[in-house]
C-alpha cells in the first residue's frame, strides 16, 4: 500500500528533549521539593527504559529510596514532582533545538500531501510547547492526530498509543511510517504493525534496532521520496 501518513514520536525524535529538557527539569523538581535525588546522564539513560515520567519516578524511588516510596503520601509526592518537572521543562522548551532535518522534512511532507500524526507518552502540553517554540504558533495544527499522554492504555513498548493513532487516522498500519528514536519506541510501533524509521537519540545510540525498516543518524538528508522508498521496501521484504 502507498505511504499516506507519517507518525512521529516526540522526545528524542523531534528534538533531544530527554538530554536537554527532561533530565534537567527532573533534577530541578527534585531540588525544589527538597529531595536528595539527582539523575546524572548515565542514570537517566537507564531510566529511559521505563516509559513515562511518573513511572520513572516510581521506579527510581522503589529501587533507591524504598522508605519514601512506602509512605502513604508517596502518590501525592509523585504528582507534585511531575507537575514541578513539567513546569521546569516548559520553561526550558524555547532553548531546545529540533534535530537536524526535522523541520524541513515536516514542511516537505505536508507539501507532498503526506498526513502527519504524533504518538508519544509525553504530555500534550509538552508537545504543543515544543512545536510552537520551534516551528511557530500554527505548528500543532499540522498534525491531524496528536496522541499524547497516558490516556491510551499501556505505555510504550506496548502498541496502544500507535493503535489509537491509527484508529483516529482511519488508516491501516501498512499505509503509515513511524519515526522513532529508541528501542522501546520501535517495539511499540512494530507491535502495531508499522514500518519504522529509527534515528537514534543521544541516549539510545547503543540500543538494538533489529526490525527497523531503516536506521539513519538523523533526518538531515531525508525527503518524502526517501520515506516512500523505505516504506515500500519494508513491506516488499515483509511479503
Amino acid at each position: 500500500m502507498e505511504l499516506q501518513a507519517l507518525i512521529f514520536d516526540v522526545d528524542g525524535t523531534l528534538a533531544e528533549t530527554e538530554r536537554d529538557g527532561h533530565r534537567p527539569a527532573f533534577n530541578a523538581a527534585f531540588a525544589e521539593l527538597g529531595l536528595p535525588w539527582h539523575w546524572d546522564a548515565a542514570r537517566y539513560a537507564e531510566l529511559l527504559r521505563v516509559a513515562g515520567g511518573r513511572e520513572r519516578i516510581r521506579h527510581y524511588a522503589r529501587a533507591n529510596d524504598a522508605a519514601r516510596a512506602a509512605r502513604g503520601d508517596f502518590d501525592a509526592l509523585v504528582a507534585a514532582l511531575h507537575a514541578a518537572k513539567t513546569r521546569h521543562y516548559l520553561e526550558r522548551v524555547r532553548d531546545l533545538q529540533l534535530r537536524p532535518g526535522v523541520g524541513a522534512l515536516l514542511k516537505a511532507a505536508r507539501a507532498a500531501g503526506l498526513r502527519l500524526a504524533i504518538a508519544t507518552t509525553t504530555t500534550p502540553d509538552n508537545v504543543s510547547a515544543l512545536l510552537r517554540a520551534q516551528l511557530g504558533a500554527e505548528a500543532p495544527g499540522w498534525f491531524e492526530v496528536i496522541a499524547a499522554g497516558d490516556t491510551f492504555g499501556a505505555k510504550k513498548p506496548a502498541p496502544d498509543v500507535y493503535l489509537h493513532c491509527l484508529a483516529r487516522l482511519a488508516l491501516p498500519a501498512s499505509a503509515c511510517l513511524a519515526i522513532e528514536d529508541s528501542a522501546i519506541g520501535l517495539a511499540a510501533a512494530r507491535a502495531a504493525g508499522l514500518a519504522t524509521l529509527v534515528t537514534p537519540s543521544a541516549y539510545c545510540l547503543a540500543e538494538d534496532f533489529a526490525g527497523a525498516a531503516a536506521r539513519l543518524p538523523d533526518l538531515a538528508a531525508c525527503q518524502p521520496q526517501d520515506l516512500q522508498r523505505i516504506h515500500a521496501e519494508h513491506f516488499a521484504t515483509a511479503n
